[in-house]
């Protein structure tokens, strides 16, 4: 089946429901045995649950993967990935990425052995002279959040598996919809699909895919035994999200590709970050591994730090706000709101500077929002 069907029919068959045409809502802690020593399928919501089952088949589909699993939040996905190593692996990182993911690497693993080594995933000599060092795995964020810097997925899962290490790719800023590591040869695909999977601004949530039957075990294991699960309302929130995600992302690409093309032209900017547009340094990349650009990019301004929060005071149609993917439109600025747990040294390092605003365009008519931001740039 293609994308679109799969998005709305993938995990959910109304005979298994009593004819229930959307999944329910399984609020229940736990589930009747059939007799002694004779679970049913599902025994308790933490190890299992319709709903999460359902939300799980459905995006193991759209990724192309064989094993989902839902969890609670983005970074208890991510959590739990890294906690499939142990004390003593490096982990080789995009050395631009998330806040939170360097939050997580730095503040939380380090300090319990698991070092993450921080190397531009773009230059393949840097790569494999690490790799070569020793490595359990390579972590790659592809657009990079807020730079939207790409990584070459099948060139760095190739040389992440001549020196058995596994790829991860956080694929958030994309959605399966225009973008399947897994096809790349990445081993593990992470969500936070409170983003652009669920996006409605309601739910937050979490997501790994695999293809690979070891790893989906491991992680399985962790999940339970961790307690890292999204709880079943969640699962419904985001289920109802995905049925209408390919029509979203279109529209988001769209938007985002026009409002970056207008703001090319305009004074006041000094550089449009968008993989779509053809200055971006990576578009040709981009055009070989992804089918559209998603809604979310970055720029700068000429007047600083100054400028921009001129601009984010003006704005009245968008949203001054963190998180991205929803319907409505959002602006943010990195350096005080998504990556102000990073320190300034390694914003430095990323190119996160204090002139840099982004952007995660909505689905309303693209005219109103060129407006809004005219009128913030203007005297």
């Amino acid at each position: 089946m293609k994308f679109k069907t799969l998005a709305v029919h993938s995990g959910h068959n109304p005979a298994d429901h009593l004819g229930a045409v959307m999944t329910p809502i399984y609020q229940t802690s736990t589930f009747a045995f059939r007799g002694v020593n004779q679970p049913n399928e599902f025994e308790y919501s933490r190890s299992g649950n319709p709903t999460r089952k359902a939300l799980e088949t459905c995006l193991a589909s759209l990724e192309g993967g064989a094993h989902g699993f839902a969890f609670a939040t983005g970074m208890a996905a991510e959590t739990t990935v890294v906690l499939m190593f142990s004390s003593g692996d490096r982990i080789i990182v995009h050395s631009d990425l998330y806040g939170g993911t360097f939050r997580m690497f730095e503040k939380v693993f380090r300090g319990k052995g698991i070092e993450a080594v921080y190397v531009d995933l773009r230059d393949a000599a840097s790569t494999e002279r690490e790799l070569a060092r020793g490595a359990a795995a390579v972590w790659i964020e592809s657009p990079t959040n807020p730079m939207m810097n790409l990584v070459d997925l099948k060139a760095v899962a190739e040389l992440a598996h001549r020196f058995d290490a596994i790829a991860i790719c956080d694929n958030t800023f994309l959605s399966p919809y225009f973008q399947r590591p897994l096809e790349f040869g990445v081993d593990i695909v992470v969500h936070s699909t409170t983003k652009y999977i669920s996006g409605h601004s309601d739910v937050v949530g979490g997501a790994v895919v695999t293809n690979q039957a070891g790893l989906a075990e491991r992680i399985g294991f962790l999940q339970n035994a961790t307690g890292t699960v999204a709880g079943p309302q969640d699962c419904f929130l985001v289920l109802r999200g995905i049925k209408t995600l390919a029509l979203r992302m279109e529209e988001h690409n769209r938007n985002a590709l026009a409002i970056a093309h207008w703001l090319e032209q305009r004074p006041e900017v000094s550089e449009v970050r968008h993989p779509g547009l053809e200055s971006h340094p990576q578009h040709a990349l981009a055009l070989r591994q992804m089918s559209g650009y998603g809604g979310t990019f970055s720029f700068r301004l000429d007047g600083g730090q100054d400028a921009v929060f001129q601009l984010l005071e003006r704005v009245r149609l968008f949203t001054l706000a963190e998180s991205l993917g929803g319907v409505e439109s959002l602006i943010e600025h990195p350096v005080t709101m998504t990556h102000a747990s990073v320190d300034a040294a390694t914003l430095a390092q990323m190119g996160i500077t204090a002139d840099l605003i982004r952007v995660s365009i909505g689905i309303e008519d693209v005219e109103d929002l060129i407006a809004d931001l005219d009128a913030a740039l203007g005297e």
